[in-house]
């Protein structure tokens, strides 16, 4: 039988079992292998108005518009997935591939990684190499970043933590929107001291030091921390809870050794210690002794008690700053405690206007948008965004005709997105009342009208 007729009678078939799923995924391969992407489309969109709920036709359509060139509707075809929890290793291998041509390289390892450890046989042999993750990952990317070059005090270091990843971040305050007092903060306390060192020397001041910010989860302080190394062409390194410990007493102690060394081997340098409170509790409150004793290797590399600090900028974010030990704060540590709050009105027009660059849009209002999401967070508008994209992709997925976004959808996705931050307040308001009297909190008490 002819090709044009194998097809023929698989179309007629399935026009008497059209509920016969499987037969459409053979059709539909079929088609993708003699390239009519189109009529397998339409196949698929066909299919999903009569089981909205199969998976596998989901991912079909994901793949075929990953071969058209459709890469926002294969994204939304997989996030539906993915929140369904429906997501195969096949299907987040084909989002990996679709978060790195967009850009996203940390969601990327994340969504690949997730894949090979659900299903070792579907490793990428090149992907894993792109990426730096798997078995076949060789060369010198790891976890989809660059290793920074070897020196003679990498040589020196037997521990595996002197390996970590430097990342040279190229944005600056500029692609920062609002927290112009914030921003100043930094630029007094880290970024002046490296553009004028002398005149700091001449009044004894050390060219380094530590900022302490705290907030709302959601606010940017990351995406701050990334801007301030990249204001002064700094190298970054991102430092979480998982770089740290070890289950062996005394290499949790290395390890943190190990990278403030290599932070002062590559000076300027900017060390980010997200949520330092996993790493820089109360030791009041540890029972484990092993945890008392980080904390005090922590003080003695904030301290520079063995080796100087000098051109190392030290960064930290917490959202819950009351249960970093006060011992952290004494000054030459983290004696700037800087809070972040969500963005005001303005800054909230702006970040909408970034996330709405470079998607189809219709002169959308975002100051009339803006004025509506009161307390919202950087993380919570990036949700709104999403929402409005989602809901108009699905019905794109339905029609086939794909139309911009407008004011109206970001104003209804209003009323599925709410401000994740008032949890954080009510927490803190506690904090100010009843826990300020050394007024560090002072800023959370104007913010709050207290």
């Amino acid at each position: 039988m002819h090709d044009d007729e194998t097809l023929r009678a698989l179309d007629e078939a399935l026009q008497f079992t059209p509920a016969n799923a499987k037969l459409r995924l053979h059709l539909v391969k079929l088609l993708r292998e003699r390239g009519r992407l189109d009529d397998a489309e339409k196949l698929l969109r066909e299919g999903l108005k009569l089981d909205a709920a199969n998976s596998a036709l989901y991912f079909a359509l994901a793949e075929i518009y990953f071969a058209q060139g459709k890469d926002s509707h294969a994204s939304v075809a997989l996030e539906t997935l993915m929140a369904k929890g429906d997501a195969s290793a096949a299907a987040r291998v084909l989002l990996a591939r679709l978060r790195l041509k967009s850009g996203d390289v940390e969601g990327a390892v994340s969504a690949y990684r997730d894949a090979i450890e659900a299903d070792a046989s579907i490793e990428d042999p090149a992907l894993s190499e792109q990426l730096g993750v798997g078995r076949h990952a060789a060369g010198p990317v790891s976890e989809g970043r660059m290793h920074a070059g070897d020196d003679a005090d990498d040589e020196a270091a037997s521990d595996d933590q002197a390996e970590r990843l430097v990342e040279r971040p190229k944005i600056t305050f500029k692609d920062v929107g609002g927290m112009e007092s914030v921003k100043q903060e930094i630029d007094l306390k880290i970024i002046q001291p490296l553009l004028h060192p002398d005149l700091y020397r001449a009044y004894g001041k050390s060219i380094g030091g530590g900022i302490l910010l705290y907030g709302p989860p959601g606010c940017g302080k990351t995406h701050l921390a990334r801007a301030t190394a990249g204001q002064v062409q700094a190298g970054f390194m991102a430092v979480g809870i998982h770089d740290v410990l070890d289950m062996w007493m005394g290499n949790s102690e290395r390890n943190l050794h190990a990278i403030f060394q290599r932070a002062r081997s590559h000076t300027p340098f900017v060390l980010f210690f997200d949520e330092v409170d996993a790493l820089g509790g109360t030791r009041s409150s540890m029972s484990n002794s092993g945890m008392r004793v980080l904390v005090n290797q922590f003080l003695d590399e904030l301290d520079g008690a063995k080796a100087s600090n000098d051109g190392v900028l030290i960064v930290a974010a917490t959202n819950a700053p009351w249960q970093v030990d006060s011992a952290f704060r004494r000054p030459g540590r983290f004696d700037r405690l800087v809070f972040v709050p969500p963005p005001d009105e303005v800054a909230r027009a702006e970040v909408l206007r970034v996330m709405l660059a470079g998607k189809p849009a219709a002169d959308v209002d975002v100051a009339k948008v803006a004025k509506k999401c009161d307390g919202y967070s950087g993380a919570d508008l990036k949700g709104l965004v999403d929402v409005a994209i989602e809901a108009k992709l699905k019905d794109a997925i339905k029609t086939g005709k794909p139309q911009p976004l407008t004011t109206s959808d970001l104003l209804d996705a209003i009323k599925r997105v709410k401000p994740s931050t008032k949890e954080w307040f009510a927490t803190a308001r506690n904090y100010v009342l009843y826990s300020n009297e050394s007024g560090i909190y002072d800023d959370v008490a104007r913010y709050m009208g207290l």
